[in-house]
């Protein structure tokens, strides 16, 4: 576990300073690679061996010219007499208690003082052995895509070594596409999969089949749900399923993985025979093994793999999988702040019973924080412990999904060390990440070191969870607390200054600073008039903007910008929107209208969970966005029924509102939204009114302004929303209630 560290910044320097890789000196070497840009080696390959073998010596030889600038020739020789770096195919162990897949990927490589032997009883293992010796030997790493950095040395003496690798994973998996960064930390991809988990909508396509066959899919308090589940009792749906994988598989036979697995959403079916399967089993995961089973039967040299996920995650009492049957275990409701051992035990009980029907488990674990992705996330130190968790309880293929494509906190750092973890959970992890800082941020490393280190312990003093879809909310005495962050600020502060002289340490160091400039950002809105918000009031009321936060909004956008963060929500919200959507926040609170601070009355209470249930949010100013927790009204199940007094009868010209979509939250527009006048109070006038502008299918969570023209003398102005009161049988939450929230209302 990585351990929190108390030391000065200088004492930092010197500990990481010690650790940068270097050639060895004299006194420990046994065999000069390299003299003066000249060398007496050979690379040696069999004249026999595959084109694979013969790519990676030809890679070891272009590594070490950019390093040294002598070209080692590559040979086609069984051996070579002279000094000589050889490639070998050949076992590297004989341990009977590790698996062949493992075996398959282990290395061994070897210096003495005339030859360097790089062995594995596969290609793919033998590149490892290359890569394995450019960075162990030679001191060359890959830190993120692209981010490569190689020592330049015309003198390189190499120590005298024997050292033996087994992966303790035989499959390890992060989200990464490019090729090169993936074969230099020795991951693995997906290249033997043909489909991968969500399936069920790509296998049986509801908009070819739900309009003439709704009994295909998943039965729900009676109604059938083209965007749930399918119907797994229903024979035909399996056959479709057989059919289809035949066609792929035929299209694409080199994949041996195909997923046959739920979609993305809930409904599971809740017809009367898959209910009775699932209490049979104890579990939806019955009905859906139960199915998988069957499917596999019928390609016994593939295997299909299944997802154990939400609501199908715990194991059936009975039916296990068959032995082509691949597990997909999912970790996604567990705290990322405590390790799974510790603080997710209902998902640790699940691991082991799983793994009591099976050692065909695939899991897929989670470090990232979907709905904030630039935000603090200070979960490093956990990875360690549930790898080994894992390693410990039989697991021999893990997907660690972060920040690969999604760009976030410390984004290189986490995938790297993950890289070596997964190789080895039992590596000296404080090492691999001082390595790491001190190569990737040079001398800013003591002080981010530090900022990673206060942000960890912060957190575990207050005891808070991180889930995979917070907030960067301020506390009292939390790691986002206002010291806390006032505490960051100062070393990232000094961190840039130690790298002035540097650009490319100094542009690193600031894009380490995005999440804590977004999550200032974010604190600021909230809290808008309160102490550490954005806004402060003239002698006359009126809200003003901080120019503090109009700068570092510029900042913070053209920082992504120029470190190609592509979003900042799983599901969306480029730098652009986001500055676009902060800037109109921004104007939008400063300007007045005829409802500012308007007397509201509520046809029915909003709920107490959102700003305290309080009506005033619809007329204090401030714009709520896409983030239901943020100056919103609520209303569960509910109508909202808002009536305005202006105070006097005014003109009228226009009134505008806003509404939320978030129906993965359960937050639905309304069906209709109707607006209404009134001189007196009593008699009430109809304007206009609309019905939803999207479809309650539409996913994301969507802020959407309505506006009416009006023409006309009022005091009182009253909206009214029409909830649709109960999730809709295809949704999640069917048969639930439904919200609807609503922020500012403006009349002018």
């Amino acid at each position: 576990m990585i351990l929190y560290r108390a030391f000065s910044a200088t004492l930092l320097v010197l500990l990481l300073v010690s650790q940068l890789p270097s050639v060895p000196v004299d006194e420990d070497c046994v065999t000069r690679l390299i003299k003066n840009g000249q060398s007496d080696f050979s690379i040696c390959v069999d004249p026999t061996a595959a084109e694979e073998i013969k790519t990676s010596a030809t890679l070891l030889q272009k590594y070490i010219t950019e390093i040294s600038g002598a070209r080692l020739p590559v040979l086609e020789a069984e051996s070579l007499p002279g000094a000589a770096i050889s490639l070998t195919l050949a076992p590297v162990s004989c341990d009977t208690t590790v698996s062949p897949e493992r075996l398959e990927e282990s290395y061994r490589v070897r210096v003495s003082a005339t030859h360097i032997d790089l062995v594995s009883p596969t290609p793919r293992g033998l590149q490892h052995a290359v890569y394995a010796f450019l960075e162990e030997e030679m001191g060359c790493r890959m830190y993120g895509v692209g981010v490569l950095e190689l020592p330049q040395e015309k003198d390189i003496c190499l120590r005298a070594c024997d050292k033996l690798r087994i992966p303790a994973l035989s499959f390890r998996l992060q989200d990464f596409k490019d090729p090169e960064y993936i074969a230099w930390q020795r991951m693995s991809s997906l290249e033997e999969w043909g489909l991968f988990v969500h399936t069920f909508h790509e296998l049986v396509p509801p908009e070819d089949y739900f309009g003439s066959h709704p009994e295909y899919f998943s039965e729900n308090r009676g109604v059938r749900a083209a965007d749930g589940q399918l119907c797994l009792s229903n024979p035909d749906v399996l056959q479709i399923v057989i059919e289809d994988l035949r066609r792929r598989m035929e299209d694409n036979p080199d994949a041996n993985y195909w997923s046959v697995s739920q979609n993305d959403t809930y409904l599971p079916c809740d017809c009367a025979q898959c209910r009775r399967s699932n209490e049979e089993e104890g579990s939806p995961s019955g009905s859906l093994l139960r199915f998988v089973n069957q499917v596999a039967a019928e390609f016994p040299d593939k295997t299909i793999s299944t997802l154990a996920y939400q609501y199908s995650r715990q194991a059936p009492r009975i039916t296990k999988p068959a032995p082509n049957v691949n597990i997909m275990l999912c970790s996604i409701e567990c705290d990322r702040a405590t390790p799974i051992a510790e603080g997710c035990t209902d998902f640790a009980t699940d691991l082991v019973e799983w793994s009591a029907l099976t050692d065909n488990i695939f899991l897929w674990d989670y470090v990232i924080q979907f709905r904030n992705l630039m935000s603090p996330f200070p979960n490093l130190h956990v990875l360690q412990p549930n790898l080994q968790f894992f390693v410990e309880h039989g697991i021999t293929a893990v997907f660690e999904q972060g920040l690969a494509e999604m760009y976030g906190e410390f984004a290189e750092l986490r995938a790297y060390l993950l890289a070596k973890l997964m190789w080895d959970p039992y590596a000296d992890a404080d090492s691999i990440r001082a390595d790491f800082m001190t190569g990737f941020y040079g001398p800013a490393a003591p002080y981010l070191e530090q900022y990673i280190d206060t942000m960890h312990f912060a957190r575990a003093a207050a005891e808070e969870r991180l889930s995979c879809f917070g907030y960067p909310y301020p506390s009292e005495n939390g790691y986002l607390s206002a010291p806390m962050m006032a505490e960051y600020r100062n070393l990232f502060d000094e961190a840039e200054e130690s790298t002035r002289a540097n650009p490319k340490y100094l542009q690193r160091t600031q894009t380490a600073r995005l999440p804590l400039q977004y999550a200032r950002l974010e604190q600021a809105k909230l809290l808008a008039d309160q102490e550490g918000g954005c806004f402060r009031r003239d002698t006359k009321g009126t809200r003003i903007l901080l120019p503090v936060y109009q700068s570092l909004l510029d900042t913070f956008y053209t920082r992504c910008l120029r470190a190609g963060v592509p979003r900042l929500w799983e599901h969306g919200v480029s730098p652009d929107e986001y500055y676009k959507a902060t800037h109109d926040f921004f104007n939008s609170a400063t300007q007045s209208h005829l409802a500012l601070n308007a007397g509201v009355e509520l046809a029915s209470p909003a709920s107490l969970k959102y700003h305290e249930g309080n009506a005033t949010a619809l007329v204090d100013g401030l714009d709520a966005w896409d983030d239901y927790h943020m100056h919103w009204l609520g209303f569960e199940g509910e109508d909202m029924v808002a009536t305005l007094d202006l105070g006097s009868v005014v003109d009228v010209s226009r009134i505008e509102c806003a509404f939320l979509q978030d129906i993965i939250a359960w937050i639905f527009l309304p069906e209709e939204v109707e607006f209404a006048v009134s001189r007196n109070g009593k008699r009430y006038q109809d304007l206009a009114s609309i019905t939803r502008p999207i479809p309650a299918e539409q996913e994301g969570a969507i802020r959407v302004p309505l506006a009416i023209d009006a023409e006309c003398r009022a005091r009182y102005i009253r909206v009214t929303a029409r909830n649709m009161k109960q999730c809709p049988a295809w949704h999640k939450g069917a048969g639930g209630p439904s919200w609807i929230f609503c922020d500012e209302i403006r009349v002018h």
